[in-house]
């Protein structure tokens, strides 16, 4: 287990923005990082499934599901699918679901709480918001970073210490 935040800390300090530790892990990847794709939802996942079914080219998905965890914005298939299409992890202000399964895919996944109710799809979502949630203001184009020691945010990439890449 490496603890690339802390180094991240101590590096940048005036650069990094830390998110309030509200979220449970999920996921056999412990540390992901990349570019931050921001949706913001509410008990509909249907954009959350669209963007993870595209190339994720290494970036984070940021899910502002309003804080609800009565409907998983998530569950194995959709995560199955983030991994495959090559996405580096997914961050839900929300629930997620089916969480036995994703914790052996090799995706790093930060959530609210497990939920085991599924969304109603209907189409709605706004791909590309600027969100609001755990003490920070997220825009499409940052950069996150998570591992054990919570999530940080950074208004450009960073360049990474020794043996995290």
């Amino acid at each position: 287990m490496q603890d690339l935040l802390p180094e991240l800390c101590d590096l940048y300090p005036e650069q990094v923005k830390l998110l309030s530790p509200i979220f449970q892990s999920y996921g056999a990847k412990a540390v992901f990082f990349g570019e931050v794709v921001t949706v913001k939802c509410f008990q509909d996942n249907s954009r959350v499934k669209e963007l993870l079914a595209k190339p994720g080219e290494a970036k984070v998905l940021v899910v502002d599901g309003g804080g609800s965890i009565e409907r998983a914005l998530m569950g194995d298939l959709i995560a199955d699918s983030a991994y495959v299409n090559g996405w580096a992890g997914v961050v839900i202000n929300g629930a997620i679901r089916d969480v036995a399964t994703i914790n052996t895919m090799d995706i790093g996944v930060r959530a609210l709480a497990p939920c085991p109710m599924k969304t109603e799809r209907k189409g709605l979502g706004e791909v590309d918001a600027v969100i609001q949630f755990a003490g920070q203001i997220i825009k499409p184009g940052m950069y996150l970073y998570a591992d054990d020691n919570g999530i940080l945010l950074s208004d450009n990439a960073l360049t990474l210490p020794e043996g995290f890449v």
